[in-house]
């Protein structure tokens, strides 16, 4: 269970990344090259499946992070920030510009990916957490 939990932070840190990549330099890319604009990758559905790929992998692996190291912190940061992804999602260029939608998605997106690394990071970093690499009654 607790492999599968890495997974899910590294994963959810994968998606983060791709998904500011996607709204910085996708634009850039239709520009330099044409033919990226055939791919219909700049419309709502990207976002949309983001986002349905982000939040159960956000939830299950901040909400076991949670339970092993009590940090509700990271818990609420992430929510947080797929709050922002929803929200970005959601008011799209509607209520938002499309500026305002992309620094919200990123804003987002690098919550997220903080509080997913922090995650990680603290079975790496503390020795008497109740991980199972950790028990010394597993260990031996």
């Amino acid at each position: 269970m607790k492999n599968f939990q890495i997974f899910t932070d590294k994963t959810a840190i994968g998606l983060s990344f791709l998904c500011t990549i996607h709204c910085l330099t996708f634009p850039l890319l239709i520009v330099l090259l044409p033919g990226m604009a055939a791919l219909q990758l700049n419309n709502e559905a990207f976002h949309i499946w983001m986002v349905i790929a982000v939040i159960p992998t956000s939830t299950y692996a901040l909400t076991m992070g949670c339970r092993q190291h009590k940090r509700y912190r990271l818990l609420i940061l992430g929510l947080l920030g797929v709050t922002c992804l929803i929200l970005a999602v959601a008011l799209n260029e509607t209520f938002l510009s499309e500026a305002g939608e992309r620094i919200l998605t990123v804003i987002g997106a690098g919550i997220i990916a903080y509080g997913h690394y922090k995650n990680y990071r603290l079975c790496q970093d503390l020795g008497g957490c109740a991980c199972l690499e950790h028990r010394d009654d597993f260990s031996k």
